[in-house]
């Protein structure tokens, strides 16, 4: 039988999995084991709240210890993501720590039940029979796709003064809903495939009409790649100051991150203008390999130009022109998201109808569709969704 106290013992001396100790699950499951000696009440409220935050994520104990324990952020994941050299101390300690877990994950709920004087019922959860080491390094060997810490279990996120937050309710858009733009999403993918590949990738502006794609295209490749250890970080215009400290952070993980700022757009005398500049010149603050800036824009020209920026003589008007215009070319890769004429206007449609089941023939579909984008913003690949997702509602 699991001596109870020892097992509580051994939790409070985790060292590199010191995490896992305010775990929401493995914190009550310590309450419950250190309340042997108290009484039956206090005994069956902490077994319930144990049983309760278990069974909210996962019936088996054993699959939720080995969970949290392959996505936490510690000293030995982070150096084999850097391909750093473990020290014998960190392994020796790595593999203690891994036989207390592995014990931790076989506690049945009958084990515990022995030790509270309570006839009524409190619920079991499930234990699998595994070798906890084994399974734990198969997953460590797989962390450069899958990821660890808070990269493992989220794959958006936003940034504020140079930390990184999950976004958990990101777009669940696919490459498949993306009608048309073929040549243009085939540019971005393939220097998204250099970057996954370890191979040299250009920052991208995608610019152009509003409602052509552009960030469902950046966001799309994202969601088809996650699984292969493509992830997306936005920067806020206004966080721009701090994105040198966000490519800092990122610099050292084994996964591919894509900085994505979206509707870009500066005045000359905006401050986050030379952040953002020194960044793409790759001057002190040199982006990490493992990244590329992706930008989307409505504008070719990212520095808006006033007509004071033309007054005066001919050399100030030329070069202070030229330092506006200068932003969009230091990204490596331009891509050009312009409006459909209606001949791929009605294709997009089509494409779209034949998708979603759309029962209208090819010429009343046609018609609609023109009347919709007259009414709207004219002809685009939103207006053409939003066109379709009025007919499935009248189905």
């Amino acid at each position: 039988m699991q001596n109870l106290d020892n097992i509580y013992i051994k939790i409070q001396s985790l060292v590199i999995f010191r995490n896992l100790i305010d775990d929401q699950v493995i914190s009550k499951l310590s309450k419950l084991l250190a309340s042997k000696n108290e009484d039956t009440i206090s005994q069956v409220e902490r077994y319930a709240a144990f049983a309760s935050a278990l069974l909210n994520e996962n019936e088996n104990l054993t699959e939720y210890v080995l969970n949290i324990a392959t996505i936490d952020e510690n000293i030995y994941v982070k150096k084999i993501g850097c391909n750093l050299p473990v020290s014998p101390l960190i392994r020796k300690t790595l593999d203690n720590e891994l036989d207390i877990l592995s014990e931790l994950s076989q506690l049945t709920s009958d084990t515990i039940k022995k030790n509270i004087s309570f006839k009524g019922f409190l619920p079991y959860w499930e234990i699998t029979d595994m070798d906890f080491k084994t399974a734990y390094h198969k997953s460590i060997d797989r962390i450069g796709t899958s990821g660890y810490g808070i990269f493992a279990k989220n794959i958006y996120f936003t940034t504020k003064k140079g930390e990184l937050f999950p976004v958990s309710n990101h777009d669940v858009v696919s490459l498949d809903d993306l009608k048309g733009y073929e040549k243009e999403k085939n540019a971005v993918l393939n220097n998204t495939m250099a970057l996954l590949n370890g191979k040299p990738a250009a920052n991208v502006l995608l610019y152009g009409d509003a409602g052509t794609g552009k960030s469902s295209t950046v966001k799309a490749i994202v969601n088809r790649y996650s699984h292969q250890g493509l992830r997306l970080v936005e920067v806020p215009k206004d966080q721009l100051k701090y994105i040198s400290m966000v490519l800092e952070k990122l610099s050292k993980n084994p996964l591919k991150f894509i900085i994505y700022i979206d509707d870009l757009s500066f005045t000359k005398n905006d401050n986050e203008l030379g952040s953002l500049k020194a960044i793409l010149e790759g001057s002190v603050s040199a982006k990490p390999s493992n990244t590329a800036i992706y930008a989307t824009s409505n504008r070719r020209h990212l520095v808006k130009e006033t007509f004071s920026d033309r007054e005066g003589d001919d050399i100030h008007v030329n070069e202070t022109i030229q330092e506006l215009t200068s932003l969009s070319d230091r990204f490596g890769l331009m891509v050009s998201f312009f409006r459909p004429d209606k001949k791929n206007y009605l294709k997009i449609v089509q494409a779209l109808a034949i998708q979603y089941n759309i029962n209208l023939s090819k010429e009343e579909l046609e018609s609609e569709a023109e009347i919709f984008a007259s009414a709207r913003s004219g002809r685009s690949p939103r207006i053409a969704k939003q066109f379709i997702e009025y007919l499935r509602t009248l189905q």
